[in-house]
């Protein structure tokens, strides 16, 4: 494997443009992408826990969505900390940290299940969540330097798909494990003893998933491990904080890191409630367990249109193709909340493949020309994820008030601002 010697963390398309600037490890790309699958199948799974969670502590949309805010607020805690201590230790030990982190999130799920307390649940998540964000920080500049700064979009979106593997396939399982099996009570038809004991019992299939999730994390950990000395000449430009909020005051970079907020809020307020969205009877009036297997349409669209994607981007403008995308999103959801059945349902479940080329598209534009500062926007633009926990909360509250349909004017609007970024970016940096 031949590494580069002036190989940075940068996050940046064109970072060293000119230099030939970039890693030269094809087995490397692999071990990227098992990383991609890992982050986002475990992201996912929360939309498959939270309809059982609502169910076995009575909650409110709102309430429920805590989940999401406790599980996103760690990329804005834990983002920027988790890029210095990447600088600090390396790409390959970043990863092995960020995989630990997630395997202690993953056992914390049986004292949650053993104290059946919600806020242990939470907790829980938080830790999980961590882990992701030191991986994401690892995985999204190291992709960007796999290769040729000429393809870094059309990369960086392949790289997307295996995200979206992951998220076809967790929910889809994990339907079937934690929403398939659920008691012939209700939380609400118990008090007492008999409430604690039922919320024990029926939330063991969310720790069976997790030992299961943690025995796998493990065994990467391990490999990964033995290869942390393989990336010998890495480099990383020291930097402070305010190097990185002073990247917010270019304005190609900052719109972008809004829409980093905005979408990732957006789709993962869609995919949280999808399950009860679909559950309505003037939808397609399914049980928890059915309409948590149509999830996979969802992520699915994602996964299809990312490997659609990374090709058109070699050959149509990023930014158009953005707006467009978001277009599409916007017109599937007026769809979705003035239609009923099948119509209303699978118009939301294919918003998915319009979300498939927004992330990577949206971080390769708003990074485009930092040279090497990009690695101060990479640890920005995973802050900026803490949408995911910010725009679901919002949507709940909504929904608790005006009905799941009418809520989703929430995304629809985080929509319009994507689309009005996508035409602004429509032309390369200068």
């Amino acid at each position: 494997m031949a590494l580069a010697p002036d190989v940075t963390s940068s996050g940046d398309p064109h970072a060293g443009e000119g230099q030939g600037t970039h890693i030269d490890a094809p087995e490397l790309r692999l071990f990227v992408m098992g990383l991609f699958f890992i982050f986002g199948g475990i992201t996912s799974l929360n939309d498959v826990i939270m309809p059982k969670l609502k169910e076995l502590f009575t909650l409110s949309f709102f309430e429920v969505s805590l989940v999401q805010v406790w599980f996103f607020i760690a990329y804005a805690i834990v983002g920027i900390p988790g890029s210095r201590l990447v600088k600090r230790i390396g790409y390959m030990r970043g990863a092995v940290a960020g995989l630990v982190t997630m395997i202690a999130g993953c056992l914390l799920f049986i004292p949650a299940s053993q104290t059946a307390v919600f806020g242990v649940f939470l907790f829980a998540y938080f830790i999980l969540a961590s882990g992701v964000v030191l991986v994401q920080v690892v995985a999204n500049p190291l992709i960007s330097l796999l290769g040729p700064a000429a393809t870094t979009h059309s990369r960086l979106t392949f790289a997307q798909a295996f995200n979206s593997l992951g998220t076809t396939l967790f929910p889809y399982f994990g339907s079937i494990l934690i929403l398939g099996s659920l008691a012939a009570v209700t939380a609400d038809q118990l008090s007492g003893v008999e409430l604690d004991a039922y919320r024990t019992a029926e939330s063991q299939a969310i720790v069976h998933g997790y030992l299961g999730i943690a025995a796998a994390l493990a065994v990467v950990a391990a490999v990964v491990w033995m290869f942390r000395n393989r990336l010998q000449g890495e480099r990383h430009e020291a930097s402070s904080l305010s190097d990185g909020i002073a990247l917010l005051k270019r304005p190609r970079f900052g719109y972008g890191a809004l829409c980093i907020f905005l979408y990732v809020g957006a789709e993962v307020a869609i995919g949280s409630f999808l399950v009860n969205y679909l559950a309505q009877a003037h939808v397609l009036n399914l049980s928890d367990a059915e309409a948590g297997k149509l999830l996979a349409f969802y992520w699915g669209g994602a996964l299809v249109g990312r490997f659609i994607g990374s090709g058109l981007l070699r050959v149509v403008s990023p930014g158009l193709l953005l707006a467009t995308v978001a277009a599409g999103a916007i017109t599937l959801i007026a769809i979705s909340a003035n239609s009923t059945g099948t119509t209303a349902g699978y118009s939301l479940l294919a918003v998915g493949l319009m979300n498939s080329i927004m992330f990577p598209t949206i971080f390769s534009l708003a990074c485009e020309k930092l040279g090497p500062r990009a690695a101060d926007g990479s640890g920005i633009i995973n802050v900026a994820i803490a949408g995911g926990a910010v725009i679901p909360a919002l949507y709940g509250l909504l929904a608790d008030n005006v009905g799941l349909g009418m809520a989703l004017v929430l995304p629809a609007l985080c929509y319009a601002v994507i689309a009005g970024f996508g035409y602004y970016a429509r032309r390369p940096a200068v």
